[in-house]
């Protein structure tokens, strides 16, 4: 899942998302927030003494995994998306690539406050209102990462088959210098950066991929500048 800060008032709005996984179902929350807090608060808020990060780095990647739910919590979660959610279908469920308009490979729908929308790929996708299962979950990881995220993106994969290509979260539409969150729920898939020169035959630079295993329950916190310089992709996997 991945989670984003999108612009808010009357022209943009913030955002941020979940998770995503590999087989069996899975889905991406995605929450945004108005401010970046001071750094002595990120700092409080990760020595936590329950939670125990993983700080990923390299050139212009800064990224922070954690395992935020137990099992049960996240089963639980996992369930309540199940019996909940209604995705977007038609217009909303579609994307424009090289001029044409394709379904989306995945289920997706967006929740936040009152006028939110993102754009993306073409699309505008509007926040449907929160349900209280996601507000509870906005604001744990408001509390443990400092920022207060108001949308949320949910990504539904339903096996190793739905997938989501490269891309970078870096639209117009979101906040600056603010991280996205990404909660992960459903069977543990690979969540894969390339470096922006690194990239398919146009390679200037050789700089190796990053793999992470996004775990059921896990939460990672893409940080600034990571999605100006690294293209993200959970690949098609194995079912």
């Amino acid at each position: 899942m991945e989670t984003f800060v999108l612009k808010s008032g009357g022209k943009r709005r913030y955002e941020a998302s979940g998770g995503e996984a590999d087989t069996s179902k899975d889905r991406t929350h995605e929450a945004a927030t108005e401010h970046r807090p001071k750094k002595k608060q990120l700092a409080s808020c990760r020595t936590a003494p329950t939670l125990h990060w993983t700080k990923i780095a390299g050139e212009n990647l800064d990224c922070d995994y954690v395992k935020l739910y137990s099992k049960k919590e996240a089963d639980d979660i996992f369930l309540a998306c199940e019996r909940s959610l209604i995705y977007n279908s038609g217009h909303l469920a579609k994307v424009q690539l090289f001029g044409k308009w394709v379904d989306i490979p995945r289920k997706q729908v967006a929740y936040g406050n009152d006028g939110l929308t993102y754009k993306f790929s073409g699309n505008t996708v509007p926040a449907k209102p929160w349900l209280h299962f996601l507000t509870d979950i906005r604001d744990h990881i408001t509390n443990i990462t400092g920022f207060d995220f108001n949308f949320v993106l949910i990504n539904r994969y339903k096996d190793g088959f739905d997938y989501i290509g490269e891309h970078k979260d870096d639209e117009k539409d979101l906040m600056k210098g603010c991280p996205i969150a990404s909660l992960s729920l459903g069977q543990p898939r690979d969540f894969i950066f390339r470096h922006q020169d690194s990239r398919g035959k146009n390679a200037c630079r050789k700089i190796e991929p990053v793999n992470i295993e996004l775990e059921h329950g896990s939460l990672l916190l893409m940080n600034h500048p990571t999605n100006q310089f690294w293209y993200g992709e959970k690949d098609v996997g194995d079912i």
